[in-house]
């Protein structure tokens, strides 16, 4: 196991400084947000289910860091790899859920979009961490009222959502609900500005801002295909050099990935039946049936190496 625990000295003595942050899920989003936290000096643990997931977790932030470091030191190879070595030092990794929670500032969940598996998650972690300690779900599509319904902290529960690679994407959605204090909503806001992200305000309403536009406008372009509008190259081109967009939105869903553009837009239709942009599409459930999921599959709208 490479991870390794260094306690590091905070500059801030502000009230409800974040400092100890433990990250539950280490996959891609998980990774990314332990890595930006490390970099702005927290302390970070990564909770995976066992100690292979841990591993790859390690091993993607270490080539993540590489990279960053071989940007920053290009003409010093030495700093560059001092750098690597700096920040993973202060990540630390644990399958024990209950322990890595116990000294935890913020604790952020970046696991499997599914209602239950949050819920049995959060009723053991407020169970196990203690009071001072913020929620924060990294969700792109699901309530975080609902989440934060199963604990006795809603006042000091809201929404941290990332964007994908998350060490290069600037953008952070800062989610209130209407139990989430002033003061969490401070704590979550200065905390992501210290970490380098550029921050705005969301209301916990169904894909907040970006998923809430984005969503319907990709799902709107697949009807367009179905209904044979335009082909999905005609509008991906018209899209990219009549509106200035550096992707079309069918290159864009192949991207994301049909199976999560269909999970979100199934879980919107069932919770508001009557708007007709949460409406399902054919081509969706034509291609997940298929298994042509986009860019990870090798074949969407497009074909892929």
């Amino acid at each position: 196991m490479s991870f390794i625990v260094k306690r590091c000295l905070s500059t801030s003595t502000a009230k409800n400084a974040i400092n100890n942050v433990t990250i539950i899920g280490g996959g891609l989003m998980g990774s990314g947000i332990a890595q930006v936290a490390a970099q702005a000096g927290n302390n970070v643990t990564i909770v995976e289910v066992n100690s292979d997931a841990l591993k790859k977790a390690d091993i993607g932030i270490a080539k993540s860091l590489e990279r960053v470091g071989k940007k920053l030191h290009k003409d010093n190879p030495n700093d560059a790899k001092n750098f690597v070595e700096q920040i993973r030092s202060r990540i630390n990794g644990s399958t024990d859920t209950k322990s890595a929670v116990q000294d935890a500032d913020l604790v952020v969940e970046a696991i499997v979009e599914n209602m239950k598996v949050k819920h049995d998650l959060f009723k053991t972690l407020d169970q196990a961490a203690p009071q001072k300690t913020i929620f924060a779900s990294n969700t792109s599509s699901l309530s975080i009222t609902e989440i934060s319904s199963v604990t006795n902290r809603k006042d000091r529960f809201g929404g941290l959502h990332f964007f994908n690679p998350v060490p290069m994407m600037k953008l952070l959605e800062v989610v209130r609900t209407e139990n989430t204090s002033d003061e969490t909503f401070n704590a979550m806001w200065n905390w992501g500005k210290a970490i380098g992200k550029t921050c705005i305000k969301c209301k916990d309403t169904p894909g907040f801002v970006v998923n809430r536009l984005l969503v319907p406008y990709l799902s709107e372009a697949i009807k367009m295909v179905e209904r044979g509008d335009a082909s999905a190259e005609d509008i991906d081109i018209a899209m990219k050099l009549g509106a200035g967009y550096p992707m079309g939105p069918l290159e864009l869903a192949d991207y994301v990935g049909h199976d999560t553009t269909k999970f979100i837009l199934d879980g919107w239709h069932e919770k508001f039946p009557d708007n007709p942009l949460f409406e399902p599409t054919k081509i969706l459930e034509k291609f997940v049936k298929e298994g042509k999921l986009g860019r990870k599959s090798g074949e969407g709208f497009y074909k892929y190496n």
